[in-house]
């Protein structure tokens, strides 16, 4: 398929998600860093029952929470 078509049918709010390969899918300009963070116990029980809560992992509401207050701090 064409780009121009692919184009198309995303305007005209056609499911394309066949057309993709997420697979392979990257996030450009997104690259990942590994860091070790320690917490305290308490934080870590808080964080997985937030977590639970939500249906996500730990990981995830780490990085929600983090760039939910780095956007609120960002200069506009």
């Amino acid at each position: 398929m064409k780009a121009t078509e692919l184009d198309r049918r995303f305007d005209d709010d056609d499911d394309i998600t066949e057309e993709l390969d997420l697979d392979n899918a990257r996030r450009p300009l997104r690259k990942q860093k590994r860091v070790n963070v320690d917490f305290p116990t308490w934080m870590i029980d808080s964080l997985d029952r937030e977590a639970a809560r939500l249906g996500v992992t730990r990981q995830s509401i780490i990085k929600i929470w983090l760039a939910e207050r780095l956007e609120q701090h960002q200069p506009h």
